[in-house]
């Protein structure tokens, strides 16, 4: 295919409402240029708030070992990594095509994170000092679904509520961290009250959430107790 070909090619996609990341084959974040195309979502800055927040737990923790469920693309994981060479990085996804996309992503960049298949923390007998997980949380009813039907749905939608995989990650959280380690999630727009009660719920402490730059509530966290229980 010649040069105006592809061109054309490319004005048909996109009036196809085809999103120009997958166009081009490439989205930033985070400093990062990332591979991107159907097998994944694409990454957003909205998730920036999350990887700042993490980078903020962790300032005072050298060498920290943290996990980033559902990883898709690498985005959360790899920012990471290139912002601290010394956090030790562990990358989970339960689909083998986001897997492929994410190591090579990782390979290009020259960082080292470690790629696992898995849903969740199922299996997971490691301890961690962080927790990073943006999961799917939209509504099986959502209006907003329509705009985005390029991308793949088995990473948007959470059920009727939006809740079912941010519920199962909090769940089984508490025994994957470390004492004193960090559950931390990004979750819809209108989700940060119900987060922050399953966090609670779950026994996990100093429960809060942060805006993005937009003002929307959209990442909430909790820490696991320093101390042992009664």
């Amino acid at each position: 295919m010649d040069a105006a070909a592809r061109f054309f090619a490319c004005i048909d996609r996109r009036l196809a409402d085809e999103p120009l990341a997958y166009i081009v084959g490439q989205r930033e974040f985070y400093g990062l240029t990332l591979q991107v195309d159907k097998r994944v979502l694409i990454p957003r800055p909205d998730t920036e708030t999350l990887v700042d927040w993490a980078l903020e737990i962790l300032r005072d923790r050298p060498g920290a070992k943290l996990i980033d469920l559902g990883t898709g693309s690498g985005a959360i994981a790899l920012a990471l990594k290139h912002q601290r060479g010394d956090l030790r990085v562990s990358a989970l996804d339960a689909s083998q095509e986001a897997l492929d996309l994410a190591r090579d992503n990782a390979r290009r960049l020259g960082l080292d994170v470690h790629f696992a298949l898995g849903h969740w923390l199922k299996g997971i007998d490691t301890k961690f000092d962080l927790i990073a997980a943006n999961p799917p949380y939209v509504k099986l009813d959502d209006p907003h679904l329509e705009a985005l039907r390029a991308e793949p749905v088995q990473a948007l939608v959470a059920g009727l509520d939006g809740l079912v995989d941010l519920q199962q990650i909090i769940d089984n959280a508490p025994a994957c961290l470390s004492p004193g380690g960090w559950l931390l999630l990004e979750h819809g727009y209108d989700q940060a009250k119900a987060v922050r009660g399953l966090l609670q719920d779950a026994g996990l402490q100093d429960v809060s959430s942060r805006r993005d730059l937009a003002g929307i509530e959209r990442c909430s966290s909790g820490r696991l107790s320093a101390l042992p229980g009664p």
